[in-house]
């Protein structure tokens, strides 16, 4: 494959937003914008990601750093231009091979085979390729000068004449060189215009002066679009949550009421998940066959094994992983917990820093007491046992496998296997007991099945 560096351009103010957080930083899909270009640059063949930011823009390297740490920075410490901006990456053209790609980096909905559009026709021989779309408003962007399938120029919108003004084809964000190209003519840029700025689009004209093949491509409009305030955002948002919708449900997921559940850029749905109204995914959901996933949870950073069911209002929190069969009910919290296969937390409690065995049984208003104002413990519940509703469980403590925990009690001390612990003033085992307990109770329950 060709060599393909990518300069992604975030070095604007985002004022229109209104915002503490730049532009670029606000989140489509639980990523940032910025990293969705970054992405579809990576999957459109990029081994090379420079990013030229803004000299207040610490937060743009620090978290897309962290998302793809091989992406170079540099800074473009005055406003001077798209063309000036792409000149820093000097650094990281200045050796480059095969193509350089300039793209835009207020993007979210931008795919990899946005870029594929105009790469692959500089693999078919052009020199220069610019990717368009036909906007249904055409105000604002730069237009496309064309001659048959040569493109001549973009015109800026405040530079453009009346007439070139009603072009429909319009500048979208990709420009793409060949390496070699794009070196010789990024410093040939002027600023003679009417803003008084280096316009990388003014390298298209310079690129037909020097007898360059210059073309271009055409993408979708949704594709496309940029965000620069609060209504586009939550337009981006809706475009996004529209397609992660209608491609999970061509998967086999069932979606009760697709408009008002709501996905992750990384959300993963296996085959016959069935998904009820209201439902929020946040990153890192990793869901199995056969879940069902109730009305009005919120789920973050979270496995759920197959054919488990999770809610109604249930909240899942980070490194939550539930077995085969468990069921987590309505108003539970768990958190970093490993819940076994078969499991039942049916309502009412809060799991976290825990490890719960197959076939537990958790009661109302259970709670796993982590926190003691400086650190997190863990608690440890054994397969098969019972823990009674309004029981405090303070970790660190293990309950055995089998044992019985009567409702209410505050348990400190660890519980042997098959005990029975009673914590509501001091606590107290009774070796066997509990294992005694579950036997009457399954002959109980025996025999009023023989008298029906």
């Amino acid at each position: 494959m060709t060599d393909l560096l990518s300069i992604i351009l975030a070095a604007g103010e985002g004022t229109r937003m209104r915002s503490t957080t730049t532009k670029v930083l606000h989140p489509v899909g639980g990523m940032p914008i910025v990293g969705h270009v970054a992405r579809a640059a990576r999957r459109a063949g990029s081994n090379r990601i420079a990013m030229v930011t803004g000299p207040e823009h610490q937060s743009i390297r620090d978290v897309v750093g962290a998302m793809d740490p091989d992406i170079q920075f540099f800074e473009q410490s005055e406003a001077k231009g798209t063309g000036h901006a792409a000149a820093m990456a000097r650094d990281a053209f200045a050796d480059a091979s095969g193509y350089v790609a300039v793209v835009y980096g207020d993007h979210p909905l931008l795919r990899g085979e946005n870029f594929r559009v105009v790469l692959d026709r500089l693999d078919a021989g052009l020199d220069v390729a610019i990717l368009g779309f036909e906007p249904n408003d055409p105000t604002g962007y730069g237009r496309f000068i064309t001659e048959g399938e040569r493109l001549l120029a973009i015109r800026e919108h405040k530079d453009a004449s009346d007439n070139e003004r009603q072009i429909g084809l319009c500048n979208a964000c990709i420009l793409a060189f060949r390496a070699e190209v794009f070196r010789d003519l990024i410093g040939k840029l002027g600023n003679d215009n009417v803003q008084g700025e280096y316009y990388l689009t003014d390298m298209v004209g310079l690129a037909n002066d020097a007898g360059h093949k210059v073309g271009y491509g055409v993408a979708p409009e949704n594709d496309v679009m940029g965000v620069n305030d609060r209504a586009q955002l939550a337009r981006a948002e809706g475009l996004f949550q529209d397609v992660r919708r209608d491609d999970f449900m061509a998967a086999g997921v069932t979606l009760r009421d697709p408009r008002s559940v709501y996905f992750s850029y990384d959300t993963e749905i296996a085959r016959d998940v069935v998904i009820e109204p209201n439902v929020v995914f946040g990153p890192g959901v990793v869901i199995d066959e056969g879940a069902t996933i109730h009305a009005f949870s919120h789920i973050e950073g979270a496995h759920i094994g197959p054919k488990a069911s999770v809610g109604p209002f249930a909240r899942l929190r980070p490194a939550a992983n539930i077995g085969a069969g468990a069921k987590v009910g309505n108003f539970v919290e768990i958190k970093k917990a490993d819940v076994g296969a078969g499991a039942k937390i049916s309502h009412l409690s809060y799991v976290g820093d825990a490890i719960v065995g197959a076939d537990v049984n958790i009661g109302a208003g259970v709670i796993t007491v982590n926190y003691d104002g400086y650190n997190k413990a863990q608690t440890v519940i054994g397969a098969n046992a019972f823990i009674g509703s309004n029981t405090s469980l303070v970790a660190p403590v293990n309950i055995g496998e089998g044992a019985l925990v009567a409702s209410g009690s505050v348990i400190t001390e660890d519980v042997e296997a098959d005990a029975l612990a009673l914590g509501r003033a001091r606590q107290t085992n009774k070796a066997g007991r509990g294992k005694a307990v579950f036997e009457r109770a399954a002959a109980l329950k025996a025999s009023k099945t023989k008298e029906k």
